[in-house]
């Protein structure tokens, strides 16, 4: 007598071809889907001082220029010194949208940080520090 066997069933590659296509199409679609400003950061590209520079005693200019267009009213600059003390900045009158420029008075040599924070115009909040030195003249 012969039995009936109920058929086997085969793994079959037809949903990980699927899924392996999807995948590749969403890969090549997906700088088409993300606007451009939201892949954009304010990341500096000049400033004074410059990473390192010396600095004489005094009153002195901070500037730092960025790569793209910040919200100045949100953005601020502290100078700090070795001791984790702030120097005050009056910030001032910046000649575009992309710097920020401020005045300080350095009264004693060393070892100082120039902190910056930003809001770009995409929405984030960036910050970072520039280290500098202070000399007498």
């Amino acid at each position: 007598m012969s039995t009936v066997r109920p058929p086997v069933s085969r793994p079959t590659r037809r949903p990980f071809l699927v899924l392996g296509l999807m995948a590749l199409a969403g890969t090549a679609l997906a700088p088409l889907l993300v606007p451009a400003a939201a892949q954009a950061h304010a990341i500096v590209i000049d400033s004074n001082p410059k990473v390192n520079d010396t600095l004489g005693v005094g009153g002195n200019v901070l500037k730092v220029h960025f790569n793209s267009r910040i919200d100045r009213a949100r953005s601020k600059l502290t100078v700090i010194a070795a001791d984790k003390t702030e120097v005050p900045v009056t910030m001032s009158e910046s000649p575009d949208d992309e710097t920020l420029t401020g005045q300080v008075t350095l009264p004693f040599a060393g070892s100082y940080k120039l902190r910056w924070q930003v809001l770009a115009v995409d929405g984030h909040t960036t910050r970072g520090d520039i280290p500098f030195t202070v000399t007498q003249p």
